[in-house]
């Protein structure tokens, strides 16, 4: 089977791209969201094929798998054909709504009322990553189903030498407290924090946290990314408002324990002995400060996050799930 796919959310498709159909990577001349091709802080499969997007109506594709709005027209312009109507297709819905009374145009719009841009449309299922997505867009029309996140495992690698926490955010300044950067400074008054991701460089300027509290580690390849946070001695997880971030999982692989704010879709992922979960950003801090003092208690508790990962997001249930809705909709 041949998959159109854009390269968007680079740990998801790492996962995806895994699987047994041949996968098609859009590619533009300026490499840009829309054509990004390959990556190159991921490692793919030879099977993963980059085609310019003008040669893309000369190549066999049987489904499309979309994953933003405009990829629809995008795909009806490079293949020449409709994705629903023409060509097999699935909508992956990666994030919350966030939508609310200030941006929307009409009742409908804001959460937890939010309607999706498929909700007339039966030809396109909507494929969620958590069940807390499913649950609160409204989908209407739209076929919905579930595939949870699945993790090519990084392998047990806590360390735990580093006295410190680690934070995974990328551009955490543009999102702000959608992800929970404003909650670092708290963070940092109780331990110091290394933040990893994308555009995290102004990060300690900006919220006014001292250097020696906050050092920064710019766009890492995934497996140094791996690498570095294993050598610290937990995991924070200050997202308020995701569907739940593959970091918090590859950093419960790797074997750290988690401490993470109760909401979205992380009360599922995060048992109680793997991690310290709560609403309460005191009873984070102090966690947060209680492990980074307790090597063992820390190690303990990643051993347990491990084994919970593995055995909720294990990647060969995640392809499994995947060419079961890819066979079905080609049918």
């Amino acid at each position: 089977m041949r998959v159109l796919l854009w390269h968007v959310h680079g740990s998801w498709a790492t996962s995806f791209v895994h699987g047994e159909h041949t996968t098609l990577v859009p590619v533009t001349r300026d490499r840009g969201p829309d054509g990004k091709g390959r990556p190159e802080t991921f490692t793919w499969p030879d099977d993963v094929l980059e085609v310019p997007c003008d040669r893309l109506r000369d190549e066999d594709v049987d489904v499309v798998v979309l994953q933003r709005p405009h990829e629809l027209a995008l795909a009806e312009e490079w293949l020449g054909r409709r994705p629903g109507r023409d060509i097999p297709a699935v909508y992956v819905e990666h994030d919350t709504p966030r939508r609310t009374a200030a941006d929307a145009s009409s009742p409908g719009e804001v959460v937890p009322d939010s309607r999706h841009f498929l909700h007339d449309r039966s030809d396109i299922p909507v494929v969620h990553v958590t069940h807390f997505n499913q649950l609160f867009w409204n989908c209407g029309r739209a076929p919905t189903m579930v595939v949870e996140h699945g993790i090519v495992d990084p392998g047990y690698r806590f360390e735990g030498h580093w006295p410190r926490a680690g934070v995974v955010v990328n551009d955490p300044l543009r999102r702000g407290r959608v992800a929970g950067t404003d909650l670092l400074a708290e963070f940092a008054r109780s331990v110091p924090i290394d933040l990893f991701g994308m555009n995290v460089a102004d990060v300690p300027d900006r919220l006014g946290i001292p250097a020696e509290s906050l050092w920064t580690f710019e766009d890492l390849p995934q497996h140094q990314m791996h690498a570095e946070l294993a050598r610290r001695r937990v995991y924070v997880h200050p997202y308020r408002w995701t569907s739940l971030g593959l970091a918090l999982i590859e950093a419960m692989m790797l074997g750290l324990p988690v401490v993470a704010l109760a909401t979205t879709e992380a009360i599922e992922a995060v048992p109680p002995e793997a991690g310290v979960l709560s609403t309460r950003v005191d009873t984070l801090t102090a966690a947060a400060r209680s492990l980074v003092a307790d090597p063992l208690r820390a190690r303990q508790m990643g051993k347990e996050a491990r084994a919970a990962a593995l055995e909720r997001y294990a990647l060969p249930r995640f392809l499994r799930d995947w060419n079961r809705i890819l066979t079905e909709v080609t049918r």
